[in-house]
């Protein structure tokens, strides 16, 4: 047996050891850089992290989640996910993982629990980081039409996505439903709903899961947001609900409905990097382009940013739209329940709800910020400084302006290609 032992960077990736069967009970210790180093996977130049402090170790600790199976890795490769923590046991700041806690840790307090789910989409491309549709198994031909809800389709890919639904199974991810999307090879796959921290957890083994069983399929999946200028884009959409300590949902109260509503559309400017972390995430903003383009709600609306679905009062949830499927899940939601948090506690009232396509209407909040540069700006700001520790702030403004050098050297299309299976 093989053991994977690794935490997650500023960017949702993976970054460990491997180790001998029997030693994953040994302490591990890591250079607590490792977890703000840039999409290519190299050290931040200047930051503190690094020279500065020696590259100072941390302590590698068990979430609690494994060991998990890989099972496009074989019956005897196993992960232990960690995080990180400080030599003397307090969490190590730069940790997004330790972000959201700290955000949960607040609803706690008040006696309160997040229920979350996630909607991922993603594209099954070209095994050799071509971007161009994949060859359908059942056919033989390249996809070239939309399908979206096809059943002929999923058919086509089906022993593809059986191995996903065992794999995921046996991950401890609970079950799944997949349906094709709208672009051509784009598909998605829908999570049951389930405390907010197993679901940021399952929503990145569900992307290495997929990633993986893609490559022993033929093939590769990318999460990027936009990875077909002419294609929809590749959104993760966020479902959350809070219940109190009698299992109640808050959210049966319209008050706190909209104070939650309203600190996230207040948050959404601010956060737009989280939402949108790589260069070519702003692709995917597109009015009419099923990706939300400004500061909106309203209820059962597929074209606002924060959608309120139909159904009984007491499953009543809020829909976050905005994220693309490029994400780190510990700092989205962080960013949007803390943010929601916030506007419970301040009380905050939202602007009406939407009525018909908010693509045609304007926002009376400041909405996303238009590009990777205004976002990178932006994230340095008091609301976003409310919910996430200073290091972890500081550290990942350096990681995009440092990829955001990098990548200015480079053709869109390289940019696309370099990031491709990274995210």
């Amino acid at each position: 047996m093989s053991v994977r032992i690794a935490t997650i960077d500023l960017n949702g990736q993976f970054r460990g050891k491997r180790l001998a069967a029997g030693m994953e009970d040994k302490t591990m210790r890591m250079p607590l850089s490792v977890q703000n180093v840039d999409i290519f996977g190299a050290d931040i130049e200047h930051s503190p992290l690094v020279f500065e402090t020696g590259d100072a170790d941390g302590v590698l600790r068990a979430t609690g989640r494994g060991p998990v199976p890989l099972p496009w890795m074989g019956p005897d490769a196993v992960l232990q996910p960690s995080w990180l923590f400080n030599d003397d046991g307090t969490p190590f700041a730069g940790d997004p993982r330790h972000a959201l806690d700290a955000v949960l840790n607040r609803f706690d307090a008040k006696g309160w629990q997040v229920i979350a789910a996630c909607e991922l989409e993603f594209y099954l491309v070209e095994a050799d980081g071509n971007l161009a549709a994949p060859i359908n198994p059942s056919t033989g031909k390249r996809l070239a039409h939309t399908e979206i809800l096809s059943l002929r389709e999923l058919d086509g890919f089906d022993a593809f996505f059986t191995d996903v639904e065992t794999g995921a199974a046996a991950m401890g991810i609970d079950p799944l439903v997949i349906t094709s999307e709208a672009g051509v090879g784009q598909f998605e796959i829908t999570m049951t709903h389930g405390p907010a921290m197993k679901i940021a957890d399952d929503v990145i083994l569900l992307k290495e899961l997929i990633k993986g069983t893609a490559r022993q399929h033929g093939m590769a999946a990318t999460f990027l947001a936009k990875p077909f200028p002419s294609e929809s884009g590749s959104g993760l959409h966020t479902h959350f609900s809070v219940l109190d300590r009698d299992g109640a949902n808050v959210f049966t109260d319209d008050a706190t409905l909209r104070h939650a509503i309203s600190g996230c559309l207040d948050a959404l400017a601010a956060s737009t990097l989280i939402l949108a972390p790589h260069a070519s995430s702003y692709a995917r903003f597109e009015a009419s382009a099923h990706a939300p383009v400004n500061a909106t709600w309203g209820f059962e609306n597929r074209t606002v940013a924060l959608r309120v679905p139909g159904g009984p009062v007491a499953a009543r949830r809020v829909e976050h739209r905005v994220a693309g499927g490029d994400i780190n899940p510990y700092l989205l939601f962080a960013a949007i329940f803390g943010a929601a948090l916030a506007g419970v506690d301040s009380k905050s009232e939202p602007p009406n709800p939407i009525e018909g396509n908010a693509y045609d209407q304007s926002p009376t909040l400041p909405g996303l910020h238009g590009s990777w540069a205004a976002a990178i700006d932006g994230l340095d700001h008091p609301v976003m400084r409310a919910i996430f520790p200073p290091l972890l702030i500081d550290n990942l403004l350096r990681t995009k302006r440092q990829e955001a050098a990098l990548m200015a050297q480079m053709s869109d299309h390289d940019v696309l290609t370099a990031t491709l299976e990274a995210v």
